[in-house]
């Protein structure tokens, strides 16, 4: 494994973290943690090297503000001697947040989750233009430094999802450790993009980047133009290994986050990154992710990353899976095998029709995309149901 500093923090940190966002599920319910698997998967990532650990209040859960089961999961896995190998991140929910006292309960309670005396690296979660000046007059700038100064936390960071332009402000709005944003080689000019780790990195924070295969997506089955191109380079590497050596490439970039469900993805992961040197890619690979990235823009219909931020849905509408069905669609050139799969899915009561969308536009307030889901939602609507 491969190791960085998380800015001017110090801490090394392996080049790989562990997201506990998506471990393997039971019967596909989120908050039913298949706990042997997701046990092993963890241990195993431990003992080849990787030890920076993300996790949120509300990962796993089967409402957005409730605590979910990842943080219980992860205080229960690091037990018997791996807590003091790992690094735990995780996250202050500004939805739930009303006062400054709110705080301090939200991390007490995340701390009896996870079973430890303190967090490592504690984010406020998605922050953005509306929800930082709330927090701000609240008080979470004492929060954070009350928080360092006891123990509770070591390092104080902040995940974002917002426009390009509000992203330098927060930066420069409080002494962070480090900050958590979103980048692939499909996202190098969306919310914080390049401009935004370079300024990050610049000013000595670490940058842990979240979504490196855009929720799976430059992961899955390769379109038949994506996978020519990709043939063409000299040196062979899957997909996934694209993906990850391009975010690796950046010496800004501290560690990515890869949310693995299943062993062989741990496993893959770990050997890919024991390549992920920065400045390792050649100016004809990144010339190839170029090309790559040209063609999969020309074919995605929904900027979804599948993240979830949106649901529940108050009409049972599954929204990533439905715009899953309509960018597998677009992707692959294979709306009759999608509508298929996707009447199975409200057959089987996974969710409602896109048709039965009421336009109350709480997805849209909560996706950090800034996807416009209602007007997306009538064309899944009248590709699917019609």
């Amino acid at each position: 494994m491969l190791y960085r500093s998380l800015g001017r923090t110090g801490e090394k940190v392996s080049i790989l973290g562990f997201g506990c966002m998506r471990l393997p599920i039971i019967d596909g319910r989120p908050d039913q943690i298949d706990m042997p698997l997701a046990t092993d998967m963890v241990h195993y990532a431990i003992e080849h090297g990787v030890n920076y650990f993300d996790t949120a209040f509300s990962y796993h859960g089967s409402a957005y503000d409730k605590p979910g089961q990842s943080e219980v999961f992860l205080g229960e896995v690091l037990r018997g001697g791996y807590r003091d190998k790992a690094l735990i991140a995780t996250k202050l929910p500004p939805w739930v947040i009303k006062s400054r006292e709110d705080m301090d309960q939200v991390l007490a309670g995340q701390m009896e989750r996870l079973q430890t005396d303190r967090i490592d690296c504690y984010l406020i979660h998605a922050l953005n233009a509306e929800n930082w000046p709330k927090l701000v007059e609240l008080g979470v700038r004492d929060f954070l430094d009350a928080a360092k100064a006891d123990g509770r936390i070591r390092y104080a960071g902040f995940s974002y999802h917002d426009l390009p332009a509000v992203f330098a402000p927060i930066v420069d709005g409080y002494d962070w450790d480090f900050c958590q944003i979103q980048y692939n080689y499909m996202d190098v000019d969306f919310q914080a993009g390049a401009d935004g780790l370079a300024h990050a990195a610049g000013r000595g924070l670490g940058v842990v980047v979240m979504e490196p295969l855009r929720g799976g997506r430059l992961a899955g089955r390769i379109p038949t133009d994506v996978e020519t191109l990709w043939e063409t380079a000299q040196t062979k590497r899957t997909p996934v290994e694209w993906a990850l050596r391009f975010v690796w490439d950046d010496p800004g970039v501290s560690l990515l986050l890869s949310g693995m469900s299943a062993m062989q993805q741990v496993v893959d992961n770990i050997e890919i990154a024991s390549r992920g040197e920065a400045g390792s890619l050649t100016a004809e690979d990144l010339a190839l992710i170029g090309r790559v990235r040209d063609a999969y823009r020309e074919r995605t219909a929904v900027g979804c990353t599948g993240c979830g931020y949106c649901m529940p849905c108050p009409e049972n509408i599954d929204i990533p899976a439905v715009f899953e069905s309509i960018n597998s669609a677009a992707l692959y050139d294979s709306l009759d095998e999608e509508k298929f799969l996707y009447e199975m899915m409200v057959d089987g009561g996974r969710s409602a029709r896109a048709s039965a969308c009421v336009q109350c536009g709480q997805c849209e307030d909560a996706c950090p995309q800034k996807v416009p889901v209602i007007e997306e939602m009538a064309k899944a609507s009248r590709l699917l149901d019609e």
